[in-house]
């Protein structure tokens, strides 16, 4: 049987990862969206103050996926929450687990940090990713939509 296994990603892990956020980011139909490059993600997901981490996730130590994720702040429970902003697994290595030893990695990583809940979120047309997240009691918040400022608009609000 195949093994399983996390880790903490590292700077050197900066060329993968960025390899599966271009993945992640053509399953989404957003390739084009993509603008970072290795050295952004060297500089920022790796600098010493950062409050983000990434774990890679291997099948018989071959890399297959990654997570990153956050601590974010919930007002109403007064507590930190643990914000997933990307989970990936490649197309030919879904359904052996991995996704699913990633979701309890990050739970533990919750629970062990005092965190109130484990967020994330999902495209509305991938059904597959729910039917896995609704399968381990994920339940979906459709009543917040969400919002983006970015490129020109967020300048424009920055000088307004």
């Amino acid at each position: 049987m195949s093994e399983i296994s996390l880790r903490k990603a590292g700077p050197e892990d900066a060329s993968l990862i960025l390899e599966f956020i271009r993945e992640l980011a053509k399953y989404e139909r957003a390739a084009s969206e993509v603008t970072a490059t290795v050295a952004d993600i060297e500089r920022n997901l790796f600098h010493p103050e950062t409050t983000t981490e990434a774990i890679i996730c291997s099948i018989d130590r071959k890399p297959i996926g990654y997570a990153v994720y956050f601590l974010s702040f919930s007002t109403w429970l007064g507590k930190n929450g643990l914000f997933l902003e990307d989970l990936y697994i490649s197309p030919n290595s879904r359904g052996a687990g991995a996704g699913k030893k990633i979701l309890k990695h990050l739970a533990n990583v919750a629970i062990s940090n005092g965190c109130g809940r484990l967020e994330w979120n999902v495209l509305d047309w991938n059904e597959p990713a729910i039917r896995f997240y609704e399968s381990i009691g994920a339940k979906a918040r459709n009543e917040w939509v969400g919002y983006r400022l970015e490129g020109e608009p967020l300048v424009e609000v920055a000088r307004s």
